[in-house]
């Protein structure tokens, strides 16, 4: 029995690293995204809205990673609810950022 507990501890060592890895890379997108932006706005170009879309999509897409391996420690049902009113409005905003892409895209051709 107490072999199982610490593969357990480890298994939530392991999805816990995952989590801040996923939650990190997403941070540093946006952080990057930002940058960069800031510097198309100031050299005035005209694809800055497209570039913030689609880091802000990116950056996203790692933060509702993690949210989604988080799950996987989940014991209590209301954590779970929260987890999935979380994911839901990511899988929102990833949704709407990326119809705002498309519409981008079709506005610069």
């Amino acid at each position: 029995m107490e072999f199982l507990n610490y593969i357990e501890d480890v298994f939530q060592i392991i999805v816990q690293c995952g989590v801040l890895l996923l939650e990190c890379t997403g941070v540093t997108t946006l952080l990057f995204t930002t940058v960069k932006t800031i510097w198309g706005c100031i050299i005035r170009d005209p694809k800055v809205r497209l570039t913030l879309a689609k880091g802000i999509a990116l950056a996203l897409e790692f933060k509702l990673g993690g949210e989604v391996l988080r799950t996987v420690i989940v014991r209590e049902w209301s954590e779970l609810a929260i987890l999935g009113a979380i994911i839901v409005l990511r899988g929102a905003l990833t949704f709407l950022i990326h119809w705002e892409i498309k519409t981008e895209e079709a506005n610069l051709e």
